[in-house]
């Protein structure tokens, strides 16, 4: 059943929103998976917040236009599912990965963060970019880091100094 143009208006009005407030993009082939699969990939995506649509791809295009995803363009051909990231830049080629490994038919074809076009094999990459958490930790880690060391060098000085007259004392008590 063909759209009406006002559907295909919501359409691209709502995947230009959801593409404006995304961290990063993956585009797959989605041939040959049975509804059950792709229901199964819908749920997980829900949990890491992660958008999940397949569109045309001449309203991705428009959709696409005038947001930091225009560079995946050119490239949406044959069917597509669409994922954005909404919650750290990750998370889309986290679940994609690992749906991926499960079903052999999925097959990512981009990917695109900060304006940029990757190619499938960047998805790893991506996958591994920590959560918004997991970097505040990172950095937290490396600003104590410092710090904690310099502690640790000036407490050692009276620290060797409460040893050395320790042991002194033991010496003169065995004498």
């Amino acid at each position: 059943m063909a759209l009406r143009f006002s559907e295909k208006e919501a359409i691209v009005a709502e995947l230009a929103e959801v593409a404006k407030g995304a961290y990063s993009a993956i585009g797959a082939e989605y041939r040959g998976l049975t509804v059950e699969q792709m229901t199964a990939l819908r749920v997980e995506a829900r949990k890491a917040d992660v958008y999940v649509r397949v569109v045309k791809n001449t309203l991705a295009q428009r959709a696409l236009e005038g947001t930091e995803f225009a560079c995946m363009r050119e490239a949406l051909s044959g069917p597509l599912v669409l994922a954005f990231s909404r919650a750290d830049p990750g998370s889309a080629a986290r679940v994609a990965e690992a749906f991926a490994k499960q079903n052999e038919r999925f097959k990512v074809k981009l990917v695109s963060i900060g304006g940029k076009l990757l190619g499938p094999d960047d998805l790893s990459t991506v996958a591994k970019m920590p959560t918004y958490e997991e970097a505040i930790s990172l950095l937290m880690a490396t600003m104590k880091a410092p710090v904690q060391k310099l502690a640790a060098t000036l407490n050692e000085v009276p620290g060797k100094l409460v040893r050395t007259i320790a042991a002194i004392r033991d010496a003169k008590e065995a004498a």
